[in-house]
């Protein structure tokens, strides 16, 4: 295994334990586009791929056997064999390939991009289904890794399968962005050594999408890196956005409306407000629009703290398409200044603190760790009222609730009179509305900590960035 793969322990582990285990199993690897599923698979078994197919993009069944075909005769050279019809003869002819293998080790069957492989009337499913049940599954020595981009075929038609493959997966692995330390990490491999101020910027556009930190350059600050790859003319962020949508989901529009819907507003859209601005039918199509968006890491389902299941809200929380609709969309290639005077505006103001809230939910565990609550259980939430809203309350089993404010600053924050007045009237607020008993301990988590005043006194809990890299 290639010793430079960043971060990936847990998967690296799973899929090494795979490989030893005494029966033949059947891993799904899923997760949105450009997060690394396939660099991880050739990684860790670049010396012990049996088979490896990649299905292409908008050919039909013939293109594809011709590839299946193809690759056959690259792995097993002695093995002469005409070019299949359809997908059955494919997969007979990949067994009795298989079968005159004489090692006893794991046989790895790669299929990359599933979902391309299933061509309008191939049957492909058909023929990997009858090739797992009736052979590779009485077996011990196969390790069949199939992934996919495309969220909603591999969701509706292999994890949630109702006909022959129901069941059948012996594992799944929803690969997940890069947290900031893998990022951090990811970024020095490649000689790039920002600030974690820098980094933290970055992450705020980007993510932690691999593809997309490949793209940032050593010898250009993030802004500058930012620009380049945003708002030039022919800058390649400009048309990632719709990319990215219709080569996950089908009928993307949906998809991209309910995105746009949730990017208004912050807080999140409850169902039916969802509706009312998409104009989309109550019904299971919605449903599923929205499981696909949250399986994807588009978009979290919550519940604001003392509140009913009826009353979840749906929150936008990819960091990419969170930034393109504030600012890449509303630009014009013609406009070279149009990121550098945004800096000073309004919109950046609030962009940045909420994706900078946005980067803090998605490192709960990181923020637990610092306040020395990691076992202890915990449960998340929001809490909004008429007079009030919290974005993150971490609820603790040992009777304390961390009240979280976060702020994203290229100073040390500074709580002033008018700051400290609405804080007091957020916990009062929270205190009467929920009725609590649990002590609550204000937490601040900040770029570079809090200033020494007069009112630093009210937080129980200083965080600065550094705890968000751990």
């Amino acid at each position: 295994m290639n010793q430079s793969l960043i971060g990936r322990k847990k998967e690296i582990q799973k899929l090494r334990k795979y490989i030893k285990s005494r029966k033949s199993e059947f891993v799904a690897i899923y997760g949105r586009r450009r997060v690394g599923k396939t660099y991880l698979v050739r990684q860790v078994f670049q010396k012990e791929m049996t088979f490896q197919l990649t299905g292409l993009a908008n050919v039909g069944k013939k293109a594809q056997l011709a590839q299946f075909h193809a690759e056959l005769l690259e792995y097993f050279p002695e093995n002469e064999t005409a070019l299949p019809k359809d997908w059955f003869i494919a997969f007979r002819q990949l067994i009795a390939a298989l079968e005159k293998e004489k090692s006893n080790a794991k046989k790895v069957i790669f299929l990359d991009e599933l979902p391309w492989l299933d061509t309008r009337g191939a049957h492909f499913l058909s023929g990997l289904e009858h090739f797992w049940n009736s052979w590779a599954s009485a077996r011990t020595d196969i390790l069949l890794i199939v992934c996919g981009s495309a969220a909603s075929w591999m969701i509706n038609n292999l994890l949630n399968n109702r006909g022959g493959l129901h069941n059948r997966i012996t594992a799944r692995i929803k690969l997940e962005p890069f947290n900031l330390s893998e990022t951090e990490a990811f970024l020095q491999a490649k000689q790039i050594t920002f600030n974690r101020y820098q980094t933290i910027l970055l992450y705020m556009v980007f993510g932690g999408i691999p593809f997309y930190l490949e793209q940032i350059e050593s010898g250009l600050s993030a802004m500058q890196n930012i620009n380049e790859l945003c708002f030039e003319r022919n800058a390649p962020f400009r048309t990632e956005y719709d990319n990215l949508y219709t080569s996950l989901f089908n009928q993307a529009d949906r998809h991209q409306a309910v995105i746009e819907a949730l990017s208004i507003k912050n807080k999140g859209l409850t169902r039916k407000e969802i509706i009312k601005i998409t104009k989309l039918s109550n019904g299971g199509g919605l449903t599923r629009i929205l499981k696909e968006l949250e399986e994807s890491n588009f978009i979290r389902k919550y519940r604001s703290f003392g509140k009913k299941e009826k009353d979840s809200l749906y929150q936008l929380t990819d960091l990419y398409s969170l930034f393109y609709l504030n600012f890449i969309k509303k630009s014009s290639p013609d406009d070279e200044y149009f990121w550098i005077n945004a800096l000073e505006s309004p919109l950046f103001s609030t962009w940045s603190g909420y994706a900078f809230e946005m980067v803090c939910l998605h490192h709960i565990s990181a923020i637990k760790d610092a306040l020395k609550i990691g076992g202890v259980q915990t449960s998340v939430a929001s809490w909004q009222s008429a007079a009030a809203q919290i974005d993150l309350l971490i609820d603790r089993k040992d009777q304390v609730i961390n009240l979280c404010e976060m702020k994203f600053s290229i100073h040390p924050y500074t709580i002033d009179k008018k700051y400290a007045a609405n804080l007091r009237n957020k916990i009062g607020s929270f205190k009467q509305d929920t009725g609590t008993k649990k002590a609550i301990f204000l937490t601040l988590i900040s770029t570079y900590g809090l200033v020494d005043n007069q009112y630093s006194g009210m937080v129980q809990n200083d965080l600065n960035m550094d705890v968000l890299f751990r």
